[in-house]
């Protein structure tokens, strides 16, 4: 187990510059292809404005590459975005931290974009039990313990098999689930809930073998307090982005690669695709030659997490200080609202943040808005008591109803391996490059990940 787990923090462990500071403001438009790209026939179609495209595109244009991006929505960013909903109090949807600034190039990027950055503090937390107590020091090291047996657990049969389980199966076998008390399956619930908080996946989907094969990260966690579109903003700068594209099919011999969109054709010589793992696996983007077979069971194989916000906006704070606050609910009420951050310090605002991950964080999709605002409430309630202010205002994700994006990031699925990262990433007949951060065999699920991504697939390219 080598991210950060539960043991460190009780919450989340959860991406060519020089040229970037001169440069103009980015060119978006609508234009239809064929009263433009038709006929200019772009040498690099980049499809989609997220981190990875936004890299790729970069890259290309400062090795002199005629590049277009093609996006899908009616903004840059794609799982980065940045809402303005609230004046004076931007709130990122989607992508929020840079993981590890250590070495990191987004941390570099903030910096050219003097973005102001704020430390999360892993021991900086607040843990409640599912009657709303605070957790004392003697559940705390009951915690500590089942956490301790289920890492062993995991590591144990890692070294001792090369047949795949999920990591429910494997914990609760190695537990012996059923001879143990309510209470102690209640601390082992909320220690599976932590890894799908983590990595995003259902512990009943997530491989037992592979779910943790990403890189160490190194260094503190940090979060931008106006916002993570600084640094779309800031590789966009310059590129020609055609928004509202969908692209609907893509086809490629040995002259070239055709895209068709809603809006007309668009021709050019390569193409890099940097669609989310779930929409390729939807099959809304249809690919007019076979994909290798390997790249096709790097599709199918790979897991597509889910791991949704609940922005909730007060008169007043009536919470600790602490960064992190972290709730054990009864094993009735497995995976809801257990993560908790306080956005009143980046933000200056009192506003809270909640998270549900895989399982209940898809579930609650299918809810109004209203129903989700209650859930968190009774939760909030439960800790803090029945007289807390209602919230003045709320915002909510639904990563995997978005159609662009069908999920938050990937994960490593049982039967899947890293291996198959590389197969997802490789170029076909040196015209259709894939980019993205379920790409990445290192980094998947961070957005450093994935701009390192973009800038190897323009590298194929034009290097």
């Amino acid at each position: 187990m080598h991210r950060r787990r539960f043991l460190q923090n009780m919450g989340l462990s959860l991406p060519g510059l020089a040229a970037l500071t001169s440069l103009s403001a980015c060119k978006v438009s609508a234009t239809d292809a064929n009263t433009s790209a038709s006929s200019e026939g772009e040498r690099v179609i980049v499809v989609g404005a997220g981190i990875s495209g936004l890299a790729a595109a970069r890259h290309l244009a400062e090795q002199g590459e005629d590049v277009v991006v093609l996006e899908a929505r009616n903004r840059i960013g794609g799982r980065i975005w940045t809402s303005e909903k609230w004046a004076g109090v931007p709130l990122d949807l989607g992508a929020s931290w840079i993981h590890g600034i250590d070495g990191n190039p987004i941390a570099a990027l903030a910096a050219k974009a003097k973005a102001r950055t704020v430390v999360t503090n892993p021991d900086s937390s607040t843990e409640y039990l599912a009657d709303g107590s605070e957790v004392d020091d003697a559940r705390a090291k009951a915690i500590e313990r089942w956490q301790s047996k289920m890492e062993d657990a995991l590591a144990s049969y890692q070294e001792g098999t090369d047949k795949d389980a999920s990591v429910r199966s494997v914990v609760e076998r190695a537990l012996d689930w059923s001879s143990l008390s309510d209470d102690d399956k209640t601390l082992v619930s909320f220690g599976l809930n932590d890894y799908e908080h983590e990595y995003a996946g259902s512990v009943g989907q997530m491989s037992a073998l592979h779910f943790d094969s990403g890189a160490d990260i190194k260094g503190k966690d940090v979060l931008f307090t106006g916002g993570y579109r600084q640094i779309t903003d800031l590789l966009a700068r310059g590129l020609s982005i055609r928004t509202g594209h969908v692209v609907e099919h893509i086809d490629w011999d040995s002259s070239g690669v055709t895209v068709g969109t809603n809006k007309g054709t668009f021709h050019a010589d390569h193409v890099v695709v940097t669609l989310p793992l779930g929409v390729l696996q939807s099959g809304a983007v249809k690919f007019g030659s076979s994909l290798p077979a390997s790249k096709r069971t790097a599709i199918d194989k790979l897991g597509m997490g889910v791991l949704n916000k609940c922005y909730l906006r007060f008169p007043k704070v009536f919470w600790p200080g602490t960064d992190w606050m972290t709730y054990v609910p009864d094993v009735d009420k497995y995976g809801q609202w257990e993560q908790w951050i306080n956005i009143s310090r980046p933000t200056r605002q009192p506003v809270l943040l909640g998270f549900n991950a895989a399982d209940f964080g898809r579930t609650i999709e299918g809810w109004s808005d209203t129903q989700i605002v209650n859930s968190a409430m009774g939760t909030l309630k439960t800790i803090f008591g029945s007289d807390i202010p209602a919230p003045v205002g709320y915002q909510i994700t639904r990563w995997a109803s978005d159609p662009y994006a069908q999920g938050s990031y990937s994960f490593n699925k049982i039967n899947s391996t890293p291996a198959m990262r590389d197969h997802l990433a490789a170029s076909v007949d040196d015209r259709v490059h894939f980019a993205g951060e379920a790409t990445h065999r290192d980094s998947y699920q961070t957005v450093h990940g994935a701009y390192l991504s973009g800038i190897r697939a323009a590298k194929e390219i034009a290097d």
